[in-house]
C-alpha cells in the first residue's frame, strides 16, 4: 500500500500492493499518512547543503514553507578510506525463500559521520537472471513504506511475477533497509498492546479522549526508544541510500539499476542525488516530492484519499450492492452517509467474532475503508464488508481489511511495519505539529481537503511530536546533476501519492522523465496498463526512455 498508517504512526504512505492476486496484500508497503520528505543531518557529511534555518513544527502547521528548500548535493567519487572495508565486502549466499532465491547478510556502518561506532547488519536476497539474453546487472527493488519488506515483495512478487524479459536480463534484487524486517528491525509494542494502540480513538471528541490520543502515542514512542535506543538514531533515507551504494558495490556493478515503488521513489531519488554519476536504469513508480514540509505531505495527501473516495463513490451509486444508501445519491452524499456511519461507531462498536474479542470502532472501521482506496480491485470487498457492518452489525469485513493495512496476521502478531514507519518518518523531517492545540487549529483545513478523513488525518499527524529522537533533516530539492534519464511514473487519482508530487519531483531531476497513468489506484507499474508496462520494460531493457509528456490509460 506514505506514507504510513493512515492512521497511526504517521508517514509516506507508499502501500503498492503485490499485484499477484486480485485482493488487497498484507505485504510490500508503507504506511499511510505523514511525513512524506526526506530529511538530512545537519551534524554529518549526508550530502545537504543546509540553509542554516530550522523551520519549526508551528510555523509548518500554520502555513507552507515559503522559503525555497536547500538541495541534496552529491558525496564525493571516491570512497572515503573508513568506508573502503565496508565496500570490499564479500557477500556468502545460502539458498532461502522458495527455489531459485539466495540470502545473504551485508554489513553498512551505522554511523556514517562516525563508521568506528559499529555496524548494522542488512539482509540481502536475490534471484539470479534465468536468460535468454546477455546479463544487464542487477535490478534492486523497493516497494515503499517506509517500513515494507523489500525481501518479501523479491519473493512474493518481483522475483516471480516481474515480466520474463525484465527477470531474463537482470539479477533481481532487494535489501531490507535498516529498521526494516529482517534488517535489524526497530520493535516498539507486542500485539497485545498494538490492538490496543490500533482501537484508540483518532477522532478526539473531548479533552479525555485528546489525552488517551497522546498516550497512545507516547507509549509507543516511548517502546521504540527502548527497545531501539542506538538504531533509532540512525534509519533515515538519506542511510538507508548510502547502504545502497555499498549494496551496488559488492554486488559488483558499476551503475545501481532500481525500481521503486511510493517511499521508495524517494529512496532512490535521494540515491540519485548522492551518487548521480552511479545511477543506471532507475524508475521511480508513485512519486513523493522531497520539497514538501511533513505539514504539507499530510494535507496534500489527506486530500488524495478524498480523490480516491470520491472515485468510488461514483462507482459505488452505479452498483447494485452499495450500502451507503447510493440510489440517486451524490458521491458527496455517499460521503456523508459514510461519515455518519463511522460516527455511530464511534459511539457504538460492533462485533467482528474476532478470537481476541477486538470489535469494530471508527478507528478500525476508518483504516479499512483506507486501505481499500488504494487499489480499485479492493472496491468490491469494501461494498461488501461496509454492507455487513452496516445492515448485519458484523464487522469482519472491515476489521479484515485493517488488519491487512497493518500487517497483522491470525494469530495476532503484526510485523515491524509500522514500527519502521514511524521510525523512519520521525527521523526524516520535523513533526507536522508540536501538539493537540496546532492540530485543532488545522482540523479546518484537513476537513476542507476531505470531508470524510480530515480529522482522522490531522490527529493521525500528531504521532512525531512525542517521538524519542530529534529529526536530522529538513525538505529539500534533488536535483541529480549529471544522472541519465530517470523515470518518474505518477497516477492521476493515486490517493496516497498525489499525481503532482510526480509532476514536481520529474521536474527537480535534471533527467526527469515523466509517465503519466491516467487513472485510479497507487502507482501505476504492473496494474493492468499494457502501455505503461510496455513503455517502463523497454526502458528496462534497452535504456529508451518515454517520450516528453507520455501518458497511458
Amino acid at each position: 500500500m506514505h506514507t504510513r498508517r493512515a492512521l497511526r504512526p504517521t508517514g509516506r504512505n507508499p502501500r503498492p500492493r503485490f499485484r499477484a492476486t486480485g485482493t488487497v496484500t498484507t505485504r510490500g508497503v508503507g504506511v499511510l499518512l505523514g511525513v512524506a520528505a526526506l530529511l538530512v543531518s545537519a551534524c554529518s557529511p549526508q550530502g545537504v547543503t543546509s540553509s542554516g534555518t530550522t523551520t519549526t513544527a508551528a510555523a509548518t502547521a500554520a502555513k507552507a514553507t515559503t522559503a525555497a528548500a536547500p538541495a541534496l548535493t552529491a558525496l564525493p567519487r571516491a570512497t572515503p578510506a573508513a568506508l573502503a572495508s565496508y565496500y570490499r565486502q564479500k557477500l556468502t549466499w545460502r539458498s532461502c525463500g522458495a527455489p531459485g532465491f539466495q540470502c545473504a547478510t551485508m554489513k553498512a556502518p551505522l554511523d556514517y559521520a562516525d563508521p568506528a561506532a559499529g555496524d548494522v547488519r542488512l539482509a540481502v536476497a536475490r534471484k539470479k537472471a534465468t536468460g535468454p539474453g546477455a546479463r544487464l546487472g542487477s535490478l534492486l527493488v523497493n516497494p515503499g513504506g517506509p517500513g515494507g519488506s523489500a525481501i518479501d515483495y523479491l519473493e512474493q512478487y518481483a522475483g516471480i511475477g516481474y515480466p520474463t524479459g525484465v527477470r531474463a536480463r537482470y539479477d533481481m534484487v532487494a535489501v531490507d533497509p535498516r529498521g526494516v524486517g529482517r534488517s535489524e528491525p526497530v520493535v516498539c509494542l507486542d500485539g497485545r498492546q498494538m490492538d490496543a494502540y490500533t482501537q484508540t480513538d483518532v477522532t478526539p471528541d473531548d479533552t479525555r479522549e485528546v489525552d488517551a490520543l497522546v498516550g497512545a502515542y507516547k507509549k509507543f514512542a516511548e517502546g521504540c526508544g527502548r527497545n531501539a535506543p542506538r538504531l533509532l538514531r540512525h534509519v533515515s533515507t538519506v542511510e538507508a541510500a548510502r547502504d545502497m551504494d555499498i549494496l551496488r558495490a559488492v554486488l559488483g556493478d558499476e551503475k545501481l539499476h532500481y525500481m521503486g515503488a511510493s517511499y521508495g521513489t524517494l529512496l532512490g531519488a535521494t540515491y540519485a542525488g548522492l551518487y548521480p554519476e552511479r545511477v543506471g536504469r532507475m524508475v521511480l513508480d508513485g512519486a513523493l516530492d522531497p520539497e514538501l514540509s511533513a505539514y504539507e505531505t499530510n494535507l496534500d495527501q489527506t486530500a488524495g484519499f478524498e480523490t480516491a473516495f470520491q472515485s468510488f463513490a461514483k462507482d459505488c451509486v452505479r452498483q447494485p450492492d452499495c450500502p451507503l444508501e447510493s440510489k440517486d445519491k451524490t458521491p458527496e452524499q455517499v460521503g456523508d452517509s459514510l461519515k455518519a456511519f463511522l460516527q455511530k461507531l464511534d459511539a457504538h462498536p460492533i462485533p467482528t467474532g474476532d478470537r481476541d474479542g477486538r470489535k469494530l470502532g471508527e478507528a478500525l472501521a476508518t483504516t479499512g475503508v483506507i486501505t481499500a482506496m488504494y487499489d480499485q480491485t479492493s472496491w468490491p470487498q469494501l461494498r461488501e464488508a461496509l454492507d455487513a457492518a452496516m445492515k448485519d452489525n458484523d464487522g469482519s469485513g472491515l476489521l479484515a481489511l485493517s488488519d491487512t493495512y497493518y500487517e497483522r496476521d491470525s494469530e495476532g502478531h503484526y510485523s515491524n511495519l509500522m514500527f519502521a514507519n514511524a521510525a523512519v518518518n520521525c527521523l526524516d523531517l520535523p513533526p507536522s505539529f508540536d501538539g493537540p492545540g496546532q492540530v485543532e487549529q488545522a482540523l479546518p483545513a484537513f476537513e476542507k481537503a476531505s470531508p470524510v478523513f480530515g480529522a482522522t488525518l490531522a490527529w493521525a499527524a500528531l504521532n512525531c511530536a512525542y517521538w524519542p529522537v530529534k529529526p536530522t533533516g529538513e525538505p529539500h530539492r534533488i536535483r541529480a546533476q549529471g544522472a541519465p534519464p530517470i523515470v518518474v511514473a505518477g497516477t492521476t487519482r493515486d490517493p496516497a501519492t498525489p499525481y503532482r508530487w510526480a509532476q514536481a519531483l520529474a521536474g527537480q531531476l535534471s533527467s526527469g522523465r515523466l509517465l503519466t497513468y491516467v487513472g485510479d489506484g497507487h502507482t501505476a507499474y504492473g496494474r493492468g496498463s499494457k502501455c505503461i508496462d510496455s513503455t517502463i520494460d523497454t526502458y528496462l531493457l534497452d535504456g529508451t526512455p518515454p517520450a516528453v509528456g507520455k501518458r497511458c490509460s
